[in-house]
């Protein structure tokens, strides 16, 4: 749509941080008003709607995506957000290894191995390596344990870390992220490692190398939202 106002600001609310739109507060898509927890993140927010041009593009408006997604995703029922997100649990992709050739198969431990070793000491758990991509299910402690681990996190949170786990297909890498484990970099990385092995091999292909950069920006905007809070 085009833009109908001059000036997007943020304000101190009774419950938070609330956008406005000239003189007007913003609302979701479910028609709630759009407040913000933290005031850093409220002013990130409104500096995407200040930076719009003649016309709004919600793709340039990642972190007030992710907050109408808290607000009205989230928020109703966040034990049930969270579960759906403790799931990826199950088939994190840093337990899938390789079985051929060696030098990925060295590459994924040495990029995927301290992670775990880091997720085994900070939730007490143990997971299966699996090599091939046959299912094999993670010890059941494990899974509670991760489960806990997430649906504590309020729903704002949770917003932020659904991308990085969706994206990423890596449950233990969104948490290393969301407690400061890992940097973007680092991290993205680390979820990215097939993709780059096949580009190197095979040579880059021009439509999954763009797929893959969107990924990387809608990734990263979920780290700074995280960031944010």
């Amino acid at each position: 749509m085009k833009r109908f106002y001059r000036s997007a600001s943020a304000r101190p609310s009774e419950t938070g941080f609330e956008i406005l739109l000239d003189d007007h507060p913003v609302k979701t898509p479910a028609r709630q008003p759009l407040i913000l927890p933290i005031e850093k993140l409220a002013e990130a927010v409104a500096q995407e709607w200040n930076s719009q041009g003649e016309k709004i593009d919600p793709r340039s408006m990642p972190l007030t995506g992710l907050a109408n997604a808290a607000i009205d995703r989230v928020s109703p029922d966040p034990e049930t957000f969270a579960r759906s997100l403790s799931l990826y649990g199950e088939s994190d992709l840093l337990c899938y290894r390789a079985d051929n050739p060696a030098p990925l198969m060295a590459r994924q431990s040495e990029l995927w191995d301290p992670l775990l070793v880091w997720a085994r000491r900070r939730f007490d758990v143990e997971f299966e390596i699996i090599h091939g991509i046959m299912h094999r299910p993670q010890p059941g402690e494990t899974l509670k344990r991760l489960d806990q681990a997430v649906k504590t996190r309020a729903p704002f949170e949770l917003a932020g870390l659904a991308p990085l786990v969706t994206i990423g297909g890596s449950l233990i890498v969104a948490l290393a992220l969301a407690e400061h484990q890992v940097d973007l970099d680092s991290a993205w990385t680390t979820i990215s490692l097939d993709e780059v092995w096949q580009a190197e091999q095979w040579g880059e292909d021009a439509e999954a190398a763009k797929v893959l950069g969107a990924r990387r920006q809608d990734f990263a905007a979920a780290h700074r939202f995280l960031t944010l809070l």
